[in-house]
């Protein structure tokens, strides 16, 4: 396993985190059998995995429950980072929301707090003062944001210091190279990039966009059509899939499986400090956990960078928000 320093942080946080949202939300995911659960957060630590990325919102807090106990026993050295919702970002909400994941989590601190979307009704003066106070106190060690762009970003930056921004980020969905990236770069903020197999579509396992699941088809890749699509625009499936068969002839030709490929080569951009996965079992935690530790040339690099070129301009940098919902990401 690598390891990459946080932000400007004394945190050492590994390449590769595990993302603990599918474990926790089977209306997106399926069912899914809590040893399983508990194995894969037991499984990632056993390989070298540091990082466990939650959420409030994962399973209405049953994913952080999960959280607490698999690390019951090994909480020494591991970056626990979860997220408060939206909805509880006023000051009293947010110091009670994190008091309310502090128990699910069975730890006396979160190594790393975010807020989970901006939320622009109630602003930012009320969370960076309840964030601060949480850092203050010892129950957060470190704050960071998640799904903020670079106005928002540059916004909060100003009242208040946070060490990551976790964004969608893959060789399917590039649009935060255009501003945002370059943003956490030039302020030190470290990139937790989510969904970076594409919601299973970099693992080879979907030839046609009607192969995935109406819940997993959610995103801007596909046409508004889609039962659970949230968005309103028409999709890229063509383009999408192309570009997914040009990735899978690329790891043809090198041996190595897409879903290595696509994490090592995210892993490659510049800013970039770990790559939270979605882990469900065991084995799937020790395959993504591997990732970590596969080196690609640069010609590989290259290849995969201009094969995705097309699908980064054709959705362009007005809307980084992988869901294209409207006023998110700004």
């Amino acid at each position: 396993m690598q390891y990459q320093t946080l932000g400007r942080t004394d945190l050492e946080v590994s390449a590769i985190g595990m993302g603990c949202w599918p474990i926790a939300d089977p209306r997106i995911w399926g069912p899914q059998d809590e040893r399983d659960s508990i194995d894969a957060i037991r499984a990632s630590l056993d390989a070298g995995v540091n990082l466990i990325d939650t959420a409030e919102g994962y399973g209405h807090g049953y994913s952080e429950e999960l959280v607490g106990r698999g690390l019951e026993g090994r909480r020494d050295g591991v970056v626990i980072c979860t997220k408060a919702s939206p909805e509880h970002h006023r000051h009293a909400d947010l110091i009670q929301a994190c008091e309310n994941s502090l128990r699910r989590l069975r730890t006396d601190h979160i190594d790393l707090y975010l807020l989970h979307w901006p939320n622009h009704t109630i602003g930012f003066d009320e969370p960076a003062g309840a964030l601060e106070k949480l850092r203050d106190q010892g129950k957060v060690r470190h704050i960071g944001v998640a799904n903020f762009a670079k106005h928002d970003l540059k916004d909060f930056l100003s009242r208040c210091r946070v060490e990551a921004d976790e964004l969608p980020y893959s060789l399917l969905w590039r649009a935060i190279e255009y501003e945002v990236a370059p943003a956490c770069v030039e302020n030190e903020v470290g990139i937790l990039c989510y969904s970076p197999l594409m919601q299973g579509l970099l693992t080879g396992s979907f030839l046609t966009a009607d192969d995935v699941p109406s819940s997993q088809a959610r995103s801007g890749h596909f046409s508004s059509g889609r039962p659970m699509a949230p968005h309103n625009g028409p999709g890229a499936e063509g383009e999408t899939f192309t570009t997914i068969h040009a990735i899978r002839r690329i790891s043809s030709s090198t041996g190595y499986p897409m879903t290595h490929l696509a994490l090592a080569w995210l892993l490659s951009r510049p800013g970039v400090t770990s790559a939270v996965v979605g882990s469900r079992s065991a084995q799937e935690a020790l395959s993504n956990a591997a990732a970590a530790d596969v080196s690609l040339g640069e010609d590989v690099l290259a290849s995969l960078t201009g094969a995705t070129n097309g699908l980064k301009e054709r959705f362009g940098s007005e809307n980084p928000d992988m869901w294209q919902l409207p006023q998110r990401m700004r």
